[in-house]
């Protein structure tokens, strides 16, 4: 193997999202074997260069669910927006809708003044009418979405400027039939793909991003046959690079579906699964 491509929520960072020493190190031998390690993720590329930014690791990194790819340099290889007329269809009807949204951008993630607002009103309602649902693990949830890096407020999708380009819409909801309602709102959109990422989530990209595709496109920068790739991860999101990827692998805490189409299953990521997988590559 030549290449591996990592996913960071739930798959390299730990349930304290930090990256354990053990990945760490794993990562920095398999750099020192000849492997490129590379980072794909739903994450914004700014944010995940905060997360690095204690560590000696430098990784491409395929953010926004493939729809940018930058350099271990943070130079911009490879990008693909969602139109902006396409954008603002979306996040008009998102707002209308009462959700909670975050819109990736090259420098910032928009998210409406509101937004939090929504969420604790969706939050409250819940275990109001379900007493069994615990507050803290909705609220370790809500916390873990806002622990991002470069989030830019404002106070609708109007104000979002102009020449950003709008590389991924992240819709948020504790609703379950709101989120479903959403899913089925734009699942046959045109030009679109959609995703989920977390329990709570469905993510939206033009239909020439994903992590598979993304994977191709760097594979083929780097001179690597797809053969001679390996790919991990825990979600849905991740699924697209796990099909084209030469290896397979989930961490145990994968969803049932990433496990059905994975060659390999490690240990969870706080047991490490990352290491694991790289060490037997």
């Amino acid at each position: 193997m030549k290449l591996a491509a990592i996913d960071l929520d739930g798959t390299l960072l730990n349930s304290k999202s930090e990256i354990s020493k053990e990945n760490a190190e794993a990562i920095k031998r398999a750099g020192d074997k000849g492997i490129e390690v590379i980072i794909a993720t739903g994450r914004a590329h700014f944010d995940v260069i905060e997360i690095f930014r204690d560590s000696s690791l430098k990784p491409w990194v395929i953010g926004a669910n493939g729809a940018t790819i930058h350099d271990p340099q943070g130079n911009i290889f490879h990008s693909v927006p969602i139109g902006r007329e396409k954008a603002e269809g979306i996040l008009e009807w998102l707002e209308q809708q009462e959700f909670y949204y975050e819109v990736f951008s090259e420098k910032a993630i928009y998210t409406p003044q509101s937004g939090r607002e929504l969420l604790e009103i969706e939050m409250d309602r819940l275990v109001s009418a379900n007493p069994e649902v615990s507050l803290k693990d909705l609220q370790l949830a809500a916390s873990k979405q806002y622990s991002q890096s470069g989030f830019a407020f404002v106070d609708s999708f109007k104000s979002i400027p102009e020449h950003a380009e709008i590389y991924n819409i992240l819709s948020f909801s504790f609703n379950e039939k709101k989120r479903l309602k959403g899913w089925n709102q734009f699942k046959d959109t045109e030009g679109l793909t959609i995703v989920t990422s977390a329990h709570h989530n469905f993510e939206l990209e033009h239909e020439s991003a994903s992590k598979g595709i993304a994977l191709g496109k760097l594979a083929e920068k780097l001179g690597i046959p797809l053969k001679e790739t390996a790919a991990i991860g825990d979600s849905m999101n991740d699924e697209s690079m796990l099909l084209v990827a030469g290896k397979s692998f989930a961490v145990g805490n994968a969803r049932n579906e990433i496990k059905k189409i994975s060659q390999t299953i490690c240990g969870t990521n706080d047991e490490n699964g990352v290491a694991q997988m790289l060490n037997s590559l």
